[in-house]
C-alpha cells in the first residue's frame, strides 16, 4: 500500500462489537484505503436485578473519547456508527432514555418468544420480515418489554446505532439495515410493516422514519463538539449500521457464485441476493433475509461463531489455566482430527458462562468423549464451525438457486488460519480470507461514497481488493473425513 496524501479526507468509524468498541479513522484515495485505530474500549454487560443490560453510557463515553482522539490527529470529514443488531433503547416524551438497554442474551427472551408465537405464528412473521427464528429478535424482546413500567412511558424506539446517532446529533431515525433485524420491516418493500405492528398491538409512532445508508443524519450538538474538539458542522453519516451489513459491503468480490462468512462473535454465513427468499423451505431451514446496501438482501444464517472459543478462554482464565491464542491454536493443530464435534447452534451455548463444561455435557449427551485438554476443545470448536459453514452455505445455495464457486471469509475470524483452511477443506471450495477489518472498512467506504469519493458497491469492493491484504486457501486433505463428521452431526452422535 502506498502512503495516502495528507489531503485525503479522514472519516471516523465508530465500530461497536459485542465485547469491545473502537473508533477507527480511515483515509480514502483513488487507490488507497488506510485505517488507523485511535481508541479501543471494553464493552462489558451489566447484570442488574431485572436482567442483563448493555452499559450504553460507558459505550457512549468510549465513543466520545475516541472521537476526541481522532480530532487531535487532524480534521475529520464525517462520523459513522455501526453496532450489533436487534437491541434498542426506549425514549420518553422528553427524549430521555428509559433505563439501560437489555442485552440480547438476557434470559427474558426465550419465554417471550414462546408467548408471542402462541398468538402470531412463525409462518406469519416470516412472511413479512423474512427473519430466521432467534429468541432475541427485536419483535420478541418487545413482547417481553411490554410488561414493564417503562413501556407506557415509551414514545420512541431507537436501535443501538440510531440511539448513539441521536445523542451525537439530536436527530431521530432508523437505519434500514439494522431495522431489518427487528422482524417488523417488510422484507419485500423495505418499509415498516404497519399491518404487522397493528397485529402485534405495537404503536406505529414508536418507530422513526427509515434512513438508507449514506444519507446525512445531522451534525454535532454543541456539547459533543465541545468535548471532542470536532467542529459543530462535522457531518454524522448514516452508514450500514448493522455491523454485518457494513462488513458485507467490504467483501472484495462480486458475482453470483460468491458466498461470504463474516466471522467474529457470530459467524454470519450466506449470499448477497437481489430479492428475499420467503419460501416455507427457507423458513424451515431458518434463513434470514436482512437488508444490505443499495437494496440488496443478505440471505444468511447466524452461527454461534468465535463466541464459543472466547467463552472457553474466559473460563480458563478465571481458573488460572489460561494460554495465549497462538499456543491454543498450536495445540488444536496437534489434536486428533474429528475427535469430537458439536452443533455450534445448540441453544445451550448461547448464554455467558462455563463453555467447556457445556461442551462436555453436549458431547456426553451425544455419546462422545470430551477432549483431554484445551487444544482438543479448540479443535472441536473450529472443526465444528467449519462444518456449520459448510452446512449453511450449501443450504443457502440450494434455497436461492445458486452454484457456489468461492467463499470470502472476513472479520476477525479471517486471521485464524486453521478456521480458514478447515472451512475450505469442509466445503471443498477455495476460501479468500480478509479483510479482518471488513466492518470498519465498509463503514468508512460508505462515508466516502456519501462524499463522492467512490462509486457503487463494485467500486468499493474493487478498492478493498486492491488495497487490503488477502490470503487464499485451497481445499486439501480427505473430503470423506469431513463427510463422515457431517454425518455424525446429522445423526446426533
Amino acid at each position: 500500500m502506498s502512503a495516502t496524501s495528507r489531503h485525503d479526507p479522514v472519516f471516523a468509524a465508530v465500530d461497536l462489537g459485542a465485547t469491545s468498541g473502537r473508533v477507527i479513522t480511515g483515509r480514502v484515495g483513488a487507490d488507497e484505503l488506510v485505517l488507523t485505530e485511535t481508541h479501543r474500549f471494553a464493552n462489558t454487560p451489566v447484570q442488574l436485578p431485572d436482567g442483563l443490560h448493555w452499559d450504553v453510557l460507558a459505550l457512549y463515553q468510549g465513543m466520545l473519547d475516541g472521537l476526541r482522539s481522532a480530532a487531535a490527529n487532524g480534521p475529520v470529514a464525517s462520523v459513522g456508527i455501526d453496532t450489533w443488531a436487534v437491541d434498542y433503547g426506549l425514549l420518553d416524551s422528553d427524549g430521555s432514555l428509559l433505563g439501560l438497554p437489555f442485552h440480547y442474551r438476557d434470559e427474558r427472551n426465550a419465554t417471550a418468544a414462546e408467548e408471542l408465537l402462541a398468538c402470531c405464528d412463525a409462518q406469519e412473521l416470516y412472511g413479512v420480515g423474512g427473519l430466521q427464528h432467534l429468541p432475541f429478535n427485536t419483535v420478541f424482546q418487545l413482547a417481553a418489554h411490554r410488561s414493564t413500567a417503562q413501556w407506557p412511558a415509551a414514545r420512541t424506539l431507537l436501535l443501538m446505532p440510531d440511539l448513539l446517532v441521536y445523542w451525537l446529533t439530536g436527530s431521530v431515525g432508523a437505519e434500514v439495515t439494522n431495522a431489518s433485524t427487528t422482524g417488523l420491516l417488510d422484507a419485500r418493500t423495505g418499509c415498516w410493516s404497519d399491518a404487522l405492528m397493528e397485529r402485534l398491538g405495537l404503536e406505529r409512532s414508536l418507530f422513526p422514519a427509515l434512513r438508507e445508508p449514506g444519507v446525512r443524519a445531522g451534525t454535532l450538538l454543541p456539547h459533543v463538539a465541545g468535548f471532542t474538539g470536532l467542529p459543530m458542522d462535522t457531518r454524522v453519516t448514516t452508514v450500514a449500521s448493522h455491523d454485518t451489513a457494513s462488513a458485507v459491503a467490504a467483501v472484495p468480490a462480486i458475482g453470483p457464485g460468491v458466498a461470504y462468512v463474516s466471522c467474529g462473535t457470530w459467524s454470519l454465513a450466506g449470499l448477497e441476493l437481489d430479492a428475499p427468499v420467503l419460501s416455507e423451505e427457507s423458513r424451515a431451514a431458518n434463513f434470514t433475509n436482512e437488508r444490505g446496501v443499495d437494496g440488496t438482501v443478505r440471505y444468511l444464517r447466524n452461527i454461534m461463531g468465535m463466541w464459543l472459543l472466547e467463552e472457553c478462554r474466559r473460563t480458563w482464565e478465571r481458573a488460572g489455566t489460561s494460554a495465549g491464542l497462538a499456543d491454543l491454536l498450536a495445540g488444536a493443530a496437534r489434536a486428533r482430527p474429528f475427535g469430537c464435534v458439536i452443533d455450534p447452534d445448540d441453544p445451550v451455548f448461547l448464554a455467558p458462562g462455563d463453555m467447556p463444561s457445556r461442551i462436555d455435557a453436549a458431547l456426553i449427551r451425544t455419546g462422545q468423549a470430551p477432549p483431554d485438554g484445551p487444544g482438543g476443545y479448540v479443535r472441536c470448536v473450529l472443526e465444528s464451525l467449519a462444518l456449520a459453514h459448510r452446512r449453511t452455505l450449501r443450504e443457502a445455495a440450494e434455497l436461492a438457486g445458486r452454484e457456489l464457486t468461492r467463499i470470502h471469509l472476513v472479520g476477525g475470524g479471517s486471521r485464524n488460519e486453521l478456521l480458514c483452511q478447515w472451512t475450505a477443506d469442509a466445503t471443498g471450495l477455495p476460501v479468500t480470507a480478509g479483510p479482518a477489518e471488513a466492518t470498519a472498512l465498509g463503514n468508512v467506504l460508505l462515508q466516502a461514497r456519501a462524499h463522492g469519493l467512490v462509486g457503487g458497491l463494485a467500486d468499493m469492493r474493487g478498492l478493498v481488493a486492491r488495497t487490503q491484504e488477502l490470503r487464499h486457501y485451497t481445499p486439501r486433505g480427505d473430503p470423506g473425513a469431513w463427510d463422515r463428521a457431517a454425518d455424525r452431526l446429522a445423526a446426533g452422535v
